[in-house]
């Protein structure tokens, strides 16, 4: 059976930092057919809310926001002060959020993207009660919000804390507050998870958001990926979110250095947009 979702597409794709000029991407991605986008907010100060706003109407595009865990924005941290420097970040976030009408900050907000190392059990507990303590204030705040959380597992070269659906589900059942939810990304399932529908299964209900590119974080379609599989998982649990393109450029050095992307990955980052999106329609529509 057709899949019944919305089709959303990662600013990252062409830009970083999401910011003013990057409102400009949106009539052309409105244009290829995408019915969101995803703003990472990396630096909150950056977001001129009003024209953003105006720009998302005007282009009939529906807003989902992702957050950025550098080094900084550390909830699994020894010192307290990366703790309360996410807390603030996170607010601003939720902040932003509420006011563009959004109903989730998606992320790997446990921990520091690229935190990743080899540790003690003993250590890995610690730091994962601090995760837990942390997210469930996490989800506090985000209830006086009226949101929720989508929180992403990472591949083991971006963390050491949460690397499979099955590892994440164990965090939201310790975290135990209704607001915590599950964001999956599928370059990181074809990394970690051994069977990416049984994954999806279990999130079940709890999946609220869907990420996706290649196995090599190239245009959907063009890969190794077992859509056919993504499918299966997604028809099971009813999913209705978006499924959103997420991929990277070489162009911004920092970010590419981040996510360790060296070369460009398709002809265009335009073409990348467009041929995804015209792959997903197909696969999600495919019975």
């Amino acid at each position: 059976m057709a899949l019944d979702v919305t089709f959303a597409v990662s600013t990252w794709l062409w830009t970083s930092p999401f910011n003013q000029e990057t409102i400009s991407l949106f009539p052309k991605i409105k244009s290829y057919g995408f019915d969101a986008v995803e703003i990472p907010v990396e630096d909150p100060s950056l977001i001129d809310l009003p024209s953003l706003k105006t720009a998302l109407a005007d282009n009939g595009l529906a807003p989902i926001i992702c957050g950025a865990f550098g080094t900084s924005r550390d909830l699994t941290h020894d010192d307290p002060s990366f703790h309360q420097t996410s807390f603030d970040y996170l607010d601003a976030c939720f902040e932003i959020t509420s006011q563009l009408g959004a109903k989730f900050v998606a992320g790997p907000m446990y921990s520091a993207v690229g935190k990743a190392r080899l540790v003690s059990p003993e250590q890995k507990k610690i730091e994962w009660d601090r995760a837990v303590t942390n997210l469930r204030k996490v989800c506090l705040k985000a209830r006086t919000h009226g949101l929720e959380i989508a929180i992403e597992t990472l591949n083991r070269f971006e963390t050491d804390l949460i690397n499979t659906c099955e590892e994440l589900m164990e965090l939201i059942r310790d975290i135990n507050e209704p607001e915590a939810k599950v964001i999956l990304d599928g370059f990181h399932m074809n990394i970690e998870e051994r069977d990416a529908e049984a994954a999806i299964r279990l999130a079940g209900e709890k999946l609220i958001h869907f990420q996706v590119s290649e196995n090599y974080r190239g245009t959907p379609g063009t890969g190794q990926t077992r859509w056919d599989a993504y499918k299966r998982g997604l028809e099971a649990i009813n999913y209705k979110g978006a499924i959103s393109i997420e991929s990277f450029t070489p162009q911004v050095k920092e970010l590419a250095g981040a996510v360790c992307i060296w070369k460009p990955l398709a002809e265009s980052q335009d073409g990348f947009a467009k041929e995804g999106l015209e792959f997903l329609r197909k696969w999600a529509e495919d019975v």
